[in-house]
């Protein structure tokens, strides 16, 4: 069995959103009960991870990481966001996780995060859950 679902937000300029939640319940709410759950952003300026939810520094370092790891280069691109597609790239635009018993398995301190280079854009996020 499969199902699909999707659901849109609104993000800032810049950052990672946490939707862990909007996923949960996606997954708690479904047919399947023990799979796989595929989250897959369909923009080649965000993309989705997993990190740590209880201190937000954690998010900040990973921007200011991602921001001295990509500087703003003369790139060729002319829509001036070629840092954003970089690290889109870096990140990926999707996730697999397991499912048992209609819940995400994730570690105490995890969360999923979309994240924004290229904002305020309103985002899309596909989620695919497949099992039994």
């Amino acid at each position: 069995m499969i199902g699909l679902d999707q659901f849109f937000l609104d993000t800032p300029r810049e950052g990672f959103l946490d939707i862990t939640k909007k996923i949960s319940e996606i997954v708690r709410h479904g047919s399947i009960k023990d799979g796989i759950c595929q989250v897959f952003v369909p923009h080649t300026t965000a993309g989705v991870t997993v990190n740590e939810n209880a201190d937000p520094d954690v998010i900040a370092d990973m921007l200011a990481a991602l921001n001295q790891m990509v500087p703003k280069l003369p790139f060729r691109h002319r829509e001036g966001n070629s840092p954003a597609h970089v690290k889109s790239s870096l990140v990926g635009c999707s996730l697999t996780l397991p499912v048992a018993n209609h819940a995400l398995v994730l570690g105490t301190w995890q969360s999923i995060y979309l994240c924004e280079f290229d904002g305020p854009r309103r985002r899309q996020v596909y989620v695919q859950v497949v099992g039994g």
